[in-house]
C-alpha cells in the first residue's frame, strides 16, 4: 500500500496512481483533503530543489486503523463477487 509505507507529495501520488488506474488531480486532490480533514492524514510542507514548497501527506495511526479496516472489507467483497462469478456456492 503506497501510503501505508511512505510520505507523498500530492502530484507525485497522482502519478503513481494514475499508473493504475485512470485518475486526474481534480478527482485526488479532494479525497485527499477530505482524509485530512477526517484525521486519517497529516500534511506538512517541504522546500523542493525542482519548484514551489510541497504538501506531504503522511498517514496517521487513525489512518492506518481505517485501512485495515477497509481492506479487509474488500478482500471479503471481492472474494464474494469472485465467487458469485465463478458460480461457486457461498
Amino acid at each position: 500500500m503506497i501510503v501505508k509505507d511512505k510520505d507523498f507529495y500530492g502530484y507525485a501520488l497522482v502519478e503513481a496512481v494514475s499508473k493504475i488506474i485512470d485518475v486526474n488531480e481534480g478527482t485526488v486532490y479532494p479525497i485527499l483533503k477530505r482524509l485530512t480533514n477526517e484525521g486519517f492524514f497529516e500534511t506538512y510542507l517541504e522546500e523542493s530543489s525542482e519548484g514551489p514548497v510541497r504538501k506531504y501527506y503522511h498517514i496517521t495511526v487513525a489512518g492506518k486503523k481505517r485501512l485495515k479496516i477497509l481492506l479487509k472489507e474488500w478482500k471479503s467483497f471481492s472474494e464474494s463477487v469472485n465467487n458469485f462469478i465463478n458460480g461457486s456456492d457461498l
